[in-house]
């Protein structure tokens, strides 16, 4: 009787969407195979006093309060040379820890849905420290240059697009594969067969897992529309805008809704006429997969203009650059309900279930590595045949 897979994911708590994604596929996985052993680890989730949380919520911070710095460093460390640099020292600085916690778990493989603790887990294996097939999953739909190193044996990706940005920075082709970006299944659960413009008609604000972004500034623009009846507002774990929103709600027109860190999200957005959120990879995938019309607001610089620029180009949602224009657009979409419609069935179109095309092929790389010696081959190209054929 062979030995259970031992399987290790690793997100970071940068956000709620890396360790969303994680979980997504650690729930698939339960599903499919109950005899694995599944260990999700948030490398980033440590006392106050640490180093890494240090990273953690400098990051955070430099993000909610000066985006424009951020926008600068993102930029900066894009670059081949400059951005190499930087992810370089980072997962010199993380590396100490990731190997303990490899030498603890001892996976059969590690799947990575953010690129600092993976940055760590590729110096360790350039070093011949470990020699474990690691697996990054990118949970937003532009390549930063943070996730590009020659020690990853499989990216997963959610475009055709992201494949090329990658061969462009010398990953081969054959290393990478459209899977989509893993969503939970309570998603799935609450997705739409039509779309219904229905009454009373209900908007949604998200601000993401960490409530940031311009949450009350969108909030105070929502309520001067006429044709909404209830705003509801997710703030996540923020709890000062909690209770700020909740302060803010007696002088507010509209009647509204607030919720912090909920479980409901899904029933939510089934129950919206549209989501008005920062554009999150997440997020987004999360309301695609319900078919929910989105419009985006305060994009971080960087993922989250690739993420709002990605999806208006499909056609599930209309990005407002300047939150001053967000009365209007919205407006404009609750008085055309056939576009709205339209932008729910283009979602709907979207087929690629992420979870379970990344389980399928991880799993693949777990079996042929399970092969006698002379016969194994764990190239992606071979688990990508493996995968049509599923």
């Amino acid at each position: 009787m062979s030995k259970p897979d031992r399987i290790l994911i690793v997100s970071a708590s940068i956000g709620t969407g890396h360790t969303q994604a994680a979980r997504a596929i650690e729930e698939y996985w339960a599903q499919k195979n109950p005899d694995a052993i599944i260990t999700h680890v948030d490398f980033l989730n440590t006392n106050s006093f640490s180093f890494d949380n240090l990273i953690k919520e400098t990051y955070i911070k430099m993000i909610d309060v000066f985006p424009m710095l951020y926008d600068v460093i993102y930029r900066m460390s894009q670059g081949d040379k400059k951005g190499s640099t930087a992810q370089t020292a980072l997962s010199w600085m993380l590396k100490r820890r990731m190997l303990k916690l490899i030498n603890r778990e001892k996976p059969g493989i590690i799947i990575f849905t953010h690129p600092f603790p993976c940055g760590a887990a590729c110096i360790l294996k350039r070093q011949h420290l470990i020699d474990v097939p690691l697996v990054a999953v990118i949970t937003d739909f532009q390549v930063h240059q943070f996730w590009v190193y020659k020690q990853i044996d499989a990216y997963f990706v959610g475009t055709t697009s992201m494949v090329d940005e990658l061969c462009k920075a010398g990953i081969p082709v054959d290393k990478i594969t459209i899977t989509g970006i893993p969503v939970r299944r309570t998603f799935y659960e609450h997705r739409l067969t039509e779309y219904k413009h229905a009454y009373p008609v209900k908007v949604l604000i998200m601000g993401g897992g960490l409530g940031l972004g311009c949450v009350e500034s969108a909030l105070q623009h929502l309520d001067e529309v006429s044709g909404i009846d209830e705003l509801i507002v997710i703030t996540g774990r923020n709890a000062e805008l909690y209770e700020g929103l909740m302060s803010m709600r007696k002088n507010l027109r509209t009647p509204t809704t607030i919720y912090g860190y909920t479980l409901e999200v899904a029933k939510l957005m089934r129950e919206a006429a549209m989501l008005v959120t920062k554009p999150g990879g997440l997020t987004c995938m999360e309301a695609v997969t319900v078919g929910v019309p989105m419009v985006f607001f305060s994009a971080i610089p960087g993922q989250e203009e690739g993420n709002a620029a990605f999806f208006e180009q499909q056609g599930f949602a209309r990005w407002v650059r300047d939150i001053h224009n967000l009365h209007a657009v919205v407006t404009g979409l609750l008085a055309n309900p056939e576009r709205l419609h339209e932008m729910s069935r283009e979602e709907l179109h979207w087929k690629l279930d992420g979870a379970a095309n990344i389980v399928r092929a991880v799993q693949c790389l777990l079996d042929e590595r399970k092969k006698p010696v002379g016969n194994v081959n764990t190239s992606v190209g071979d688990v990508k045949n493996s995968l049509a054929k599923l």
